[in-house]
């Protein structure tokens, strides 16, 4: 059939959705929920939502009877690691101690970092990260923080790059120097080397600036000096805050403009406030907080009253191993009480806002990247349902169609 005279071509045509959903920031019932919509896109960038008869797509995609909906933003993961803990987190659900050879917490895992070559660090991540996009995920973050020493963060700086390099999935880069601090040495000493650290991170492509401010991590004052000296440096400000111990940094995160706060298991409900009026958005991790079976799990709902623009995230990393944000959202629902519309929400448009990359990726809205996956179950509410399986059938990014068997021969090629 010739096309109308007139009518626009564009690169890809995704058509006949049961469920297409934008999650666009000023949607009223938080997903956007479109029956029988679709997608236009043209030059990587999404040019129509909604009714998209009166485009002609060059490739298109037939959703009928499944659910479009964008890429999951995952904004808080260490995916970059030596080693595993399985041997720990076999031990400790048992109630039992881990053997004496065990690969203990982050000193363990700093030891099995240390260990690999920047090319099998490499490597290892890729495969992390591939299962990501596999499940859905099309924009993540990865931080530095198992080398804790100037070198090795050096290292897994590097890493990040090459893996942004690589992978088609958008990788943003965090400094986590002070994620704990190297046995044998001193706190204060570590400190000074992460300042001194700081002027070079963002050459070498960091995005952001990251500290663990909890009691046995790093102190207030330490965590203020790393923050503000990143700030100066031109390294945008997140926190690990307040999961184990209430530390007051909460105000911290607010004074300084840090694009999120994460965990916020002790953060009184005034000091949410204070962070919903700064406009830092809060990120909630289920699956984190199930795996360490966490005395204190923080109820997403106060997070919510306070006025927060909330993000799930898998935190990924060798003490809670999942790369599926389809599992994030599913124990955000049972474990966390959210809805699956608040759920899914925060797992795309709500992961973007916790990397200030909502006006680029994490809704689909015209103009703004086409990353996004179709899943093939009828209703979004299968994400929750539908425990641990994999319901997504095909990943876009930057309007480029990802598929499973090209995207494994592209991760494997070029990785030693």
């Amino acid at each position: 059939m010739t096309p109308l005279s007139g009518t626009p071509t564009v690169d890809l045509l995704v058509t006949g959705a049961a469920e297409l959903l934008t999650c666009a920031g000023d949607a009223a019932d938080l997903i956007g929920r479109i029956p029988g919509g679709g997608v236009a896109v043209d030059a990587g960038r999404i040019v129509a939502v909604g009714d998209v008869t009166g485009y002609i797509g060059r490739q298109t995609l037939d959703a009928t009877g499944m659910v479009v909906m964008p890429g999951f933003v995952d904004c808080h993961t260490h995916v970059v690691f030596g080693g595993d803990r399985a041997s720990e987190y076999v031990a400790n659900a048992a109630g039992q101690q881990p053997p004496a050879d065990a690969s203990v917490g982050i000193v363990g895992t700093m030891a099995d970092t240390r260990s690999k070559t920047v090319d099998q660090l490499v490597d290892d991540a890729a495969a992390r990260i591939h299962e990501m996009i596999d499940a859905g995920t099309t924009t993540l973050e990865s931080k530095t923080g198992y080398g804790l020493d100037s070198a090795a963060e050096a290292r897994l700086l590097e890493v990040n790059a090459r893996l942004a390099e690589l992978l088609p999935a958008r990788i943003i880069s965090t400094y986590l120097g002070a994620h704990a601090t190297a046995p044998g040495r001193d706190p204060k000493d570590w400190t000074a080397d992460i300042l001194n650290q700081l002027p070079g991170v963002a050459r070498q492509g960091a995005v952001f600036n990251d500290v663990y401010c909890d009691d046995g991590y790093f102190s207030l004052a330490q965590s203020r000096s790393i923050l503000e000296e990143g700030a100066r440096q031109g390294v945008r400000a997140k926190i690990h805050l307040d999961a184990y111990s209430h530390t007051g940094a909460a105000s911290l995160a607010a004074d300084l403009g840090a694009v999120s706060a994460d965990h916020l298991n002790f953060t009184t409900d005034a000091e949410l406030r204070e962070l919903a009026a700064a406009g830092v958005t809060g990120v909630y991790m289920p699956c984190l907080e199930f795996a360490v079976n966490h005395p204190a799990p923080l109820d997403p709902h106060r997070l919510y009253k306070a006025g927060m623009d909330v993000a799930l995230a898998t935190d990924v990393c060798p003490g809670a191993w999942t790369t599926s944000m389809q599992l994030a959202i599913a124990m955000g629902c049972r474990t966390g009480g959210m809805s699956i519309a608040q759920a899914v929400r925060a797992a795309t448009y709500g992961g973007a806002c916790a990397l200030d990359l909502q006006a680029e990726t994490g809704s689909l809205v015209p103009g703004l990247a086409a990353d996004l996956q179709v899943l093939d179950v009828p209703s979004h509410k299968h994400l929750a349902y539908r425990l641990g399986r994999n319901s997504t059938q095909t990943v876009v990014i930057g309007g480029a169609v990802i598929k499973a068997p090209a995207m494994k021969s592209a991760i494997g090629a070029g990785v030693e």
